[in-house]
């Protein structure tokens, strides 16, 4: 199980610690990577241990690992934004988990993680808050909370957390589904094709009578194994007789698995296509753009897009999230069978069943409460102000049942007797207070706003909010607490510029103090504890 892997990996993290006292931090910098004319990097990456100047050479800490062919997309992290020149913040919904699984891939492995690797809002969202079910009629319900920030103890921490509908089992529309299977020849490992395999096994025997599932394979031309099925046996029988080799051609297989969803196309149903990858594409469209440009003239044909990651070394992360996200699709990266039960079964309407398309979200900041904001993570996601009413621009979908949790962390206004936090002496004697907002005399901190098409009637929806103070809390909830963990260990292994005071033992201490009884909160805890001794 994983979590005897991760307490293995923080035992033995801590022996080395204690063998080698004063070996340096596992920093990324000692990574080395090779630049891609698209902004992409090709990460050439070792264990943390390798970064013990003084050990001895003779010494085998563990064996050396060479990822030099996985591939992760580089974004600008976003920086705080002044709410006199910018009081609007827009950005896409997104529901994505794979940064998250991936990494924690990488740290069991002993690696060090590249940057890019780490999408901070995908740390966030891979954990559920129980946030309350919308109100009947309702998409989506809201959830808003301010507390002190954890690392920068001069400015606050808001919590916005939006969830969605959950259909009742027994309510959800018949499916017409695609395994779209990459069976070339670098998915013959055990973490790939018979991971996948047994992955798509249980989302088959979750299946109905009236659902039907298709199965297309690529490697150097694509192939139908079985098509508009619903027998189990049958579909069974079609998935394990799948085996890897040859080239790929992911373009080819893209198509077929497209064509076959169209043709048993069920009007009202949930149509989808699944794509199973490591996305190692060398045939056909391969690179990013190309895929982009393949999966957008496929995406309003009204069947949804699921990307599903696999396996190690090679591994083209920027690729996969470039075909989900343009292909009204989610990405979720599998590295054990628990994942795959997680994502396909226990979370089975979150990730077939969409229940708003283009969904987007907007805050605008009173500036005469708030002085400067930063949106935390989601900069691949960011749109431009006037995209939020513009019904052509696409966005996320979201599932049923999923949520999606945002955090800001926000600078307010300074008052009379203080200057960006600090006590002024001479407070008195200043005839203009510090900000140059006047007081506008509106008490509201923000207004949040969401704007989705209706799944059914294709209907532009637009909702709105106003939030202030009242939703301050001293004592912060688990809620908050474990979405500021989230974050704050995705900024220490991206190396945040933003990072502040962060610090692994105090993300230890406040997971440990958290209410939940939930496996992914204890398996964050041994993961948090394991990165503390690979990489300080």
């Amino acid at each position: 199980m994983r979590k005897n892997k991760i307490m293995a990996l923080s035992l033995s993290c801590v022996m080395v610690s204690a063998m080698f006292c004063s070996c340096g931090s596992g920093n990324m910098s000692n990574s080395s990577y090779n630049d891609s004319p698209d902004g992409n990097y090709k990460y050439d990456y070792a264990p943390a241990e390798e970064y013990c100047d003084d050990v001895e050479s003779d010494m085998e800490i563990m064996p050396e690992y060479q990822y030099s062919n996985e591939e992760y997309k580089n974004f600008e992290e976003q920086g705080f934004k002044n709410t006199e020149t910018d009081p609007l913040s827009t950005f896409s919904a997104d529901v994505d988990t794979a940064s998250y699984s991936n990494v924690r891939r990488l740290i069991e492995d002993g690696m060090n993680v590249p940057e890019d690797a780490v999408r901070v809002e995908e740390f966030i969202n891979y954990f559920d808050y129980d946030y309350s079910q919308p109100d009947d009629g309702q998409t989506f319900g809201e959830y808003v909370e301010i507390s002190d920030c954890p690392w920068n103890n001069a400015h606050k921490l808001m919590m916005i957390g939006v969830q969605g509908k959950k259909i009742d089992e027994n309510e959800l529309p018949p499916s017409n589904i695609v395994f779209l299977i990459d069976s070339s020849g670098s998915m013959d490992s055990y973490d790939k094709l018979p991971l996948v395999q047994n992955a798509f096994s249980m989302l088959a025997e979750k299946l109905s009578e009236n659902d039907r599932i298709s199965i297309v394979t690529y490697a150097g031309s694509s192939r139908t194994v079985i098509a508009g099925e619903n027998d189990k046996d049958k579909i069974l029988e079609a998935l394990y007789s799948i085996t890897a080799n040859g080239s790929t051609n992911g373009e080819g297989g893209i198509n077929t698995a497209y064509e076959l969803a169209e043709e048993y196309f069920i009007e009202g149903g949930n149509n989808r296509v699944i794509l199973a990858t490591d996305g190692d594409l060398n045939v056909g469209a391969s690179s990013e753009s190309e895929l982009k440009k393949l999966i957008e003239s496929k995406r309003d044909k009204g069947i949804y897009l699921s990307v599903l990651g696999f396996g190690t070394g090679n591994y083209k992360d920027d690729r996969l999230e470039a075909v989900a996200d343009n292909g009204n699709g989610n990405y979720s990266y599998i590295d054990s069978v628990d994942e795959a039960r997680r994502v396909l079964v226990e979370e089975m309407g979150g990730t077939l069943f969409t229940i708003a398309k283009d969904v987007k979200f907007q805050v605008e900041f009173n500036p005469s409460k708030v002085k400067s904001y930063r949106l935390v993570g989601y900069d691949n996601r960011i749109m431009n102000a006037e995209d939020f009413y513009d019904n052509t621009k696409d966005a996320g979908e979201v599932g049923s049942g999923h949520s999606v949790t945002a955090l800001y962390e926000i600078e307010l206004a300074d008052t009379d007797g203080t200057y960006h936090g600090v006590e002024l002496e001479f407070a008195s004697e200043h005839t203009q207070p510090m900000n140059n907002s006047a007081d506008n005399g509106r008490e509201e901190l923000f207004k949040f706003s969401t704007a989705y098409k209706d799944i059914d009637t294709g209907e532009d929806v637009y909702n709105s909010k106003l939030f202030g103070m009242e939703k301050y809390n001293s004592q912060p909830s688990d809620k908050i607490n474990l979405a500021s963990s989230a974050a704050e260990f995705a900024m220490l292994l991206k190396n945040s510029e933003y990072k502040g005071d962060s610090d692994y033992e105090d993300i230890l201490a406040r997971v440990n103090d958290l209410g939940y009884d939930d496996e992914k909160v204890s398996e964050f805890y041994a993961l948090v504890k394991a990165s503390s001794n690979l990489f300080r």
